[in-house]
């Protein structure tokens, strides 16, 4: 189908961009799954903003010396690729805390390169992958009417739902597709956000929610906000991060299950570690469950050994409730996990 007849001009500074923006102009940053949307007929915005003519969003660097948390600041509209070959992402560039190592940034790394193909990668920003729409093929069907979109039911629920959620599903089912937000996520990652009423930064954490009745939606953005930095904190020594993505195709395939770890070790001791989770949620999910078995009690932390690696798989799957005819996620996101604990020590 045809795209319908849009309005397209260039911004080049985040005020211009916002002040632009409504229900009715929408942001356009690598464009991989906005013209998708628009050529399924999905949306049909009467304007596009074009993001790539603002430099600053393009920028990678350092947060600087004046501010409390040291860390890297990653422009919204920087693919995926750039971000890939960047010295600090692969562990080659000082952050504030000391040199870096390649573990100490493999999660993003890793998690990077295992999203979509090259040719993809080259196109897609940061941006745009953290806020891109579910796959789900009754939301991307423009004849069904499902919830995300306004309808009343969520026909995942009771269809074909081996790809969809098992952690914290409803009203909706779909999962999140991205692979970046999982990997910033167990980083502490947080954001810059711009409006109208200024600009205010607030944690990946804190962003994304299950979608509710009012909104429908999995993120804390409004329709006139933009995202324009993204800012990973400097690693601590010891650091060791890990992602391990399964999907049916080895490249270009969205993950049936994913685990992205950021670790701090002390020899074969992990004193802290974020856990977060993918391909099983609404939105990417943070497994606190399995952090507690891993940390284990904090005055004598004990090492990483088979038996807790055991004690963490089984309590991954403590809050599944899995749909009709996804239920071997449970058992493929316990491997998936065996797995990324095996690569951590």
């Amino acid at each position: 189908m045809a795209i319908k007849p849009f309005a397209h001009g260039n911004a080049v500074t985040v005020a211009e961009a916002v002040e632009a923006l409504s229900a009715s102009c929408r942001p356009l940053a690598g464009g991989t799954d906005l013209l998708a949307m628009m050529k399924a007929d999905l949306t049909a915005p009467e304007s596009l903003v074009n993001l790539k003519t603002i430099p600053e969003l393009h920028e990678i660097g350092v947060v600087p010396d004046a501010e409390t948390t040291k860390g890297l600041r990653i422009g919204a509209m920087v693919t995926l690729s750039q971000l890939a070959a960047h010295p600090a992402v692969q562990g080659r560039q000082e952050l504030g805390r000391g040199s870096l190592t390649r573990s100490s940034m493999a999660v993003l790394h890793q998690a990077i390169l295992r999203t979509a193909s090259p040719q993809l990668r080259h196109m897609a920003t940061l941006g745009g992958n953290l806020l891109q729409e579910p796959r789900c093929w009754y939301y991307r069907n423009e004849l069904i009417p499902c919830w995300r979109k306004g309808g009343r039911l969520c026909y995942a629920y009771r269809g074909e739902n081996k790809r969809h959620v098992i952690l914290g599903g409803g009203p909706c089912y779909a999962v999140h597709p991205s692979d970046p937000a999982v990997a910033l996520l167990a980083m502490d990652a947080s954001l810059r956000i711009v409006g109208p009423a200024g600009e205010r930064t607030m944690s990946l954490a804190e962003f994304y929610h299950p979608p509710d009745r009012e909104t429908r939606t999995v993120t804390h953005l409004a329709i006139d906000e933009l995202i324009t930095e993204i800012r990973v904190p400097a690693p601590q020594a010891g650091t060791r991060g890990v992602y391990v993505k399964v999907a049916e195709r080895a490249a270009w395939d969205f993950a049936l299950a994913a685990v992205a770890i950021q670790a701090v070790m002390e020899g074969d001791t992990i004193r802290s570690c974020r856990v977060a989770l993918g391909g099983v949620a609404t939105i990417p999910w943070r497994a606190s469950q399995v952090e507690e078995v891993l940390m284990g009690q904090a005055s004598s932390p004990a090492p990483l050994s088979t038996a807790v690696i055991d004690r963490a798989v089984e309590a991954v799957v403590e809050d599944i409730r899995p749909l009709e005819h996804n239920g071997y996620k449970a058992d493929l996101l316990q491997g998936v996990l065996r797995e990324a604990l095996d690569q951590l020590r």
